[in-house]
């Protein structure tokens, strides 16, 4: 029986797809290579070991069951999406066909042809909107909430922005598929993943993308940069190999896990807001950070921090790399990648 791995070139899907072939696996990798830099994270996956990579689209629904119908399939990584706020506006139908219609296929699939797969699907914290009924304190690098620090899984739900909407939309097809069709699907609602082969943008993965920042800073004293809002918005930064032990732990514990919605990130104890990311990464680099401001993004959270105690229960999981070793290996391969663009 095999793992199927969506969107398997991306981020976390080469990461927990290098975890796999570690462990010696069958795996089955399904990309459209659609995202900058899966490419080359698929040459790497083959220099690692074995893979079966199909270059397909989750919209494609037939090429999806003839795969699903071919093949025995014990365990799906659902992690192929559409994953920007400001792509999602730009383009709502795209939003919607991928991170609903592709999802859809997915469970489809599985209910016909794969019913006592796990399927673990990766959600956001954005299907909690704004979250409003946070009664915020503004510190001086930082908002934060003046009672509890951590949102857990009964936060209600508010899908804002297509992307929102769509995500959302998604996360609750999931546990119905669990619900009326018996169907072993898990939903994670990320916070912040970074780390190691993410293509960081302006748009998606603000972690990397202010490293790449503070590195041309460093070798460019003309370089300029801008941040959206006043900088004191706040996540809890969950580093890539974490997030992928905590999709292994729900495959491993599916029994508690089947059904379940868990909340993930790095916890309080790895939170940061942007402007104490660019304090720390001037210090680090000893350049001075400036960035040009900009207005908050549509529906933008000032403040999410995960409650992970449902995934420490249920799971047996808690992140281990802590924000600064964490930022420490991004720096590196941020470091790395400027030396060597197409590695």
């Amino acid at each position: 029986m095999a793992f199927l791995v969506t969107g398997g070139c991306g981020f976390v899907g080469s990461n927990l797809t290098a975890e796999l072939i570690r462990r010696g696996k069958e795996i089955l990798v399904l990309d459209n290579l659609s995202r900058p830099g899966s490419d080359r994270n698929l040459a790497w996956l083959n220099k690692l070991g074995k893979i079966e990579f199909f270059h397909q689209d989750i919209r494609d629904r037939e090429s999806l069951e003839s795969l699903f119908q071919a093949r025995g399939i014990d365990c799906v990584f659902h992690l192929a999406g559409q994953v920007a706020m400001t792509t999602s506006l730009a383009d709502p139908m795209l939003d919607f066909q991928v991170n609903v219609g592709g999802s859809m296929n997915v469970l489809e699939c599985i209910r016909k042809f794969a019913p006592h797969s796990t399927v673990v699907y990766a959600s956001s914290n954005k299907v909690y909107g704004e979250l409003k009924e946070l009664e915020l304190a503004e510190l001086d690098t930082r908002h934060e909430p003046k009672g509890k620090k951590v949102i857990d899984e009964g936060a209600p739900l508010q899908f804002c922005t297509p992307y929102g909407c769509s995500k959302g939309a998604a996360d609750q097809y999931m546990l119905e598929y669990a619900r009326n069709f018996g169907v072993h699907s898990v939903v994670f609602r990320h916070s912040t993943i970074y780390g190691g082969r993410q293509i960081s943008t302006f748009d998606q993965g603000w972690v990397g993308w202010f490293c790449q920042k503070a590195l041309e800073a460093r070798d460019d004293g003309n370089a300029t940069f801008t941040i959206n809002g006043d900088g004191k918005q706040v996540r809890d930064l969950l580093y890539v190999s974490d997030a992928v032990n905590c999709y292994l732990a729900a495959h491993e514990h599916i029994e508690a896990a089947r059904g379940q919605v868990f909340n993930i990130g790095g916890g309080y104890e790895n939170s940061m807001s942007i402007l104490e990311l660019l304090a720390y990464l001037g210090r680090r680099l000893d350049v001075t950070l400036t960035p040009r401001q900009l207005p908050w993004r549509a529906n933008d959270q000032k403040y999410f921090v995960a409650d992970c105690s449902k995934a420490l229960e249920s799971l047996h999981w808690k992140p281990l790399v802590t924000k600064t070793m964490g930022i420490e290996e991004t720096l590196q391969w941020e470091s790395a990648r400027r030396n060597q663009p197409n590695a």
